[in-house]
């Protein structure tokens, strides 16, 4: 970084961020205890997760206008004291849509947190060492998601679901407290409009797409509960874009899709990121449900890929500044390719060691070009388009997670449906949706370019 301060200012934003992030998958192990204490059906328990992820991607591009707005160090301390808002609401709340309330207060947090450290990352890093600094908030953005069943799985062994909230209250706690200290106040020079039209818009088309998604498994899609819902989303959705196109201050700067290779990368990610949020929900699935093991089981599984995306990050960011991102992707994709099509083959009747070591084949193309992909979509925008950049890439992220997700779980409920029995077809289905999706990828990405310069 060009200086000491804002260094340690990443550290700190990285490490309160890491935990935002950790939120997204904490509760996914925790599931059937939420339905237990709460008696309550599959479709009304998703919605701790799925509202989180929504309300997260719809808060992301909100900061391009905060950002540009507020300063730095303000926005940040913000973030974090709603974060552990909703961190408090949940471990003291004794009803369900208080939960629900507490985890889209938390999203709200978690999305405020995210962009903020790309942007200073981006803006302020040595170009011969960006890709090895992405590499370190790589951290925070791909191996807390993975790593989260595992925690929760060990603290649902011996603890109830609240602690899934109070464990995560002493962190945040640190984190204000060394905002407060270390953050530097850099200057902005911009008031733009908000666009609120277009936030309602985008809040709309979005909320209806994912409540579709949702119901696929439990009603016909010419329904009003399935295909009503996606069409009134696509309407909105189409006339969100129709009016950030002609708008002076959008809520989204679209014209940051003229960069080809930002779209491509873009593309590639959304495609991965699906699976490997889906994935998160499979297996807990197929490990407590189908093969009747603990969540400390199901959690142990997912814990060696894991750490192998914490080791690897930087080392990922680091090959960016050496090596193709074409080459890279390519070589992510084929080994992530391969561990899903074991998984989907094999590991619906294997033993948790089989699991384990199929879900690590995974994660280890998954850390091979998550990164590279993030810093070859956003260091090359024009240093005015990094903020709307950032806020684009993480929205779309957030939104193929919870998309994904829902299509994939939908798919499994439909294939066990149609062929009643233990469960295992279900769930290879839903392994055989991911690797469509990550062929999809393989497709996309051919249209990744080598390293250039960025535009000025």
């Amino acid at each position: 970084m060009t200086n000491k301060r804002i260094s340690r200012s990443l550290i700190v934003m990285v490490f309160g961020t890491f935990f935002g992030i950790l939120c997204s998958t904490l509760m996914n192990t925790g599931l059937p205890q939420l339905m237990t204490a709460f008696h309550i059906s599959e479709a009304q328990v998703q919605w701790v997760t799925n509202g989180y992820m929504l309300v997260n991607a719809l808060m992301i591009p909100v900061s391009a206008y905060l950002i540009k707005r507020f300063l730095f160090r303000n926005l940040y301390i913000l973030a974090t004291l709603i974060f552990l808002a909703g961190t408090l609401l949940g471990a003291l709340c004794h009803a369900f849509i208080l939960v629900i309330v507490a985890r889209m207060i938390q999203a709200v947090g978690a999305g405020m947190m995210m962009p903020l450290v790309n942007v200073l990352a981006i803006r302020y890093a040595e170009p011969a060492k960006k890709g090895a600094i992405m590499g370190i908030i790589g951290l925070a953005f791909n191996f807390s998601p993975i790593i989260g069943p595992t925690v929760s799985g060990v603290i649902l062994d011996y603890l109830s679901w609240r602690y899934l909230f109070i464990i995560i209250i002493p962190f945040i706690l640190i984190t204000l407290v060394a905002s407060l200290i270390i953050l530097p106040k850099i200057p902005h020079n911009e008031s733009p409009h908000f666009d609120s039209r277009g936030f309602v818009l985008v809040s709309i088309g979005l909320w209806c797409i994912l409540m579709g998604l949702s119901n696929i498994s439990t009603a016909s899609f010419l329904s009003w509960q399935v295909g009503g819902l996606l069409l009134i989303g696509l309407v909105f959705s189409l006339i969100f874009v129709k009016s950030q196109l002609g708008h002076t201050d959008p809520l989204i700067n679209l014209h940051v899709f003229n960069h080809g290779q930002f779209v491509t990368a873009t593309l590639v990610n959304m495609l991965i990121v699906a699976t490997m949020y889906g994935n998160t929900i499979l297996l807990p699935l197929l490990i407590q449900t189908i093969q009747h093991r603990s969540a400390l089981v199901s959690g142990l599984v997912i814990l060696p890929g894991a750490l192998l995306t914490g080791t690897l990050s930087r080392l990922s960011g680091r090959l960016y500044d050496r090596i193709s991102v074409k080459r890279l992707v390519a070589i992510g994709l084929s080994i992530d390719c391969a561990g899903t099509l074991l998984q989907a083959l094999i590991g619906t009747s294997s033993s948790p060691v089989i699991l384990a070591i199929f879900q690590a084949v995974r994660q280890l193309g998954l850390v091979t070009m998550l990164i590279p992909l993030q810093t070859h979509a956003l260091g090359l925008l024009p240093y005015e388009m990094v903020p709307d950049g950032v806020a684009t890439f993480n929205t779309i992220r957030q939104v193929a997670a919870s998309f994904g997700t829902a299509i994939i779980i939908a798919v499994v409920a439909l294939v066990n449906r149609t062929f009643p029995g233990n469960g295992h077809i279900g769930i290879e289905a839903g392994f055989l949706v991911c690797l469509l999706l990550l062929v999809g990828a393989v497709i996309a990405a051919r249209r990744l370019q080598s390293q250039f310069k960025r535009p000025v």
